[in-house]
């Protein structure tokens, strides 16, 4: 969904991904933040191979996961309110397996 207005959504990071970054190594936090940017900042409900609607909202409210970086091993969860042209950065951590970690602690989808 691309909004009337620019098709801009304005991207806003929670307080637990200044942990999420700091746990990742500091060579990959460009990369982060130019794919979210690139990703997300226009139509970040269309569903794409890497960008899905999750089954059921997380602890945290995230409702979308992006999958991306090297094999796809980063992921960021996020929110959307399409009425405020926002975007929500709820989480960004590396799949480990079947486990998701985002600033040290493990995240369940």
């Amino acid at each position: 969904m691309t909004s009337e207005r620019g098709g801009r959504f304005t991207l806003r990071y929670a307080l637990g991904t200044i942990a999420d970054f700091a746990a990742i190594e500091r060579r990959h936090h460009g990369l982060i933040r130019r794919t979210l940017e690139e990703r997300l900042s226009l139509e970040p409900e269309s569903e794409t191979r890497n960008r899905k609607r999750l089954a059921r909202p997380t602890r945290l409210g995230a409702t979308w996961e992006l999958r991306f970086g090297p094999n796809n091993r980063f992921r960021a969860l996020y929110s959307v309110d399409v009425e405020a042209y926002e975007v929500s950065i709820l989480a960004i951590g590396i799949k480990r397996g079947n486990r998701l970690l985002a600033g040290g602690r493990e995240v369940e989808l």
